[in-house]
């Protein structure tokens, strides 16, 4: 229990980033080990050993390893639940997993960087940008009954830790966020906390000097 954890990561991973914001927020002291996707490294011997999904984000903590951003999020928060990113009431917490379901189930996994390679290259950023602003459609009309400062109410919770990244992915396909004016509150909010400014593709250590901010 004593040994700090370790997150397999990728500068660019929207999922990874969702782990990264979680750690952050909750101020967990963590090792990051970074895979290179574009590369191919997560395909090599010794990673898939470890962690047979070869993708990542993959944790290995408290003696356990474990894929699957989700599943990291769950781990955390019922391992570590102070600055809780669930709320205590029930259909608040419903509310936010079904946001969660909203983006890592049905927007990122149709624009991830497996699925654009099927596609010819000219294709692959128009592809993306109607996947992300369809899903970002549904979120938004989500968050008309739920959003207060952040995606449910006014406390940072797990749905934020996957809008955020997600909403990277939007920018970088140059996604028009004009319709999303929810959307784009909580980003701004949730810009303002340092676990989110932390977690930011272009503050990891992998990110390339030319893309930094």
């Amino acid at each position: 229990m004593d040994a700090i954890p370790v997150l397999y990561t990728y500068f660019r991973s929207s999922s990874a980033a969702r782990v990264r914001i979680a750690l952050h927020y909750k101020g967990i002291s963590y090792e990051s080990r970074p895979v290179n996707l574009s590369a191919g490294e997560h395909l090599g011997e010794d990673y898939t050993r470890q962690n047979p999904e070869a993708q990542v984000p993959f944790m290995l903590i408290d003696g356990n390893a474990i894929g699957q951003s989700i599943a990291i999020l769950e781990y955390l928060e019922e391992t570590r639940p102070e600055r809780p990113l669930l709320p205590r009431d029930p259909a608040q917490r419903a509310q936010v997993r079904a946001i969660v379901g909203a983006i890592c189930c049905d927007i990122q996994p149709l624009q991830k960087l497996r699925m654009l390679k099927t596609l010819p290259e000219d294709q692959r950023a128009e592809h993306a940008r109607k996947v992300i602003a369809h899903g970002l459609e549904i979120v938004e009309k989500m968050l008309e009954k739920t959003a207060g400062e952040f995606c449910v109410g006014n406390n940072v919770t797990l749905a934020d830790c996957c809008l955020i990244p997600q909403l990277g992915n939007a920018h970088r396909f140059g996604v028009d966020m004009s319709p999303f004016p929810r959307v784009c509150a909580v980003e701004a909010n949730a810009g303002a906390l340092d676990a989110f400014r932390q977690s930011h593709w272009t503050q990891q250590a992998d990110c390339p000097p030319e893309l930094r901010k």
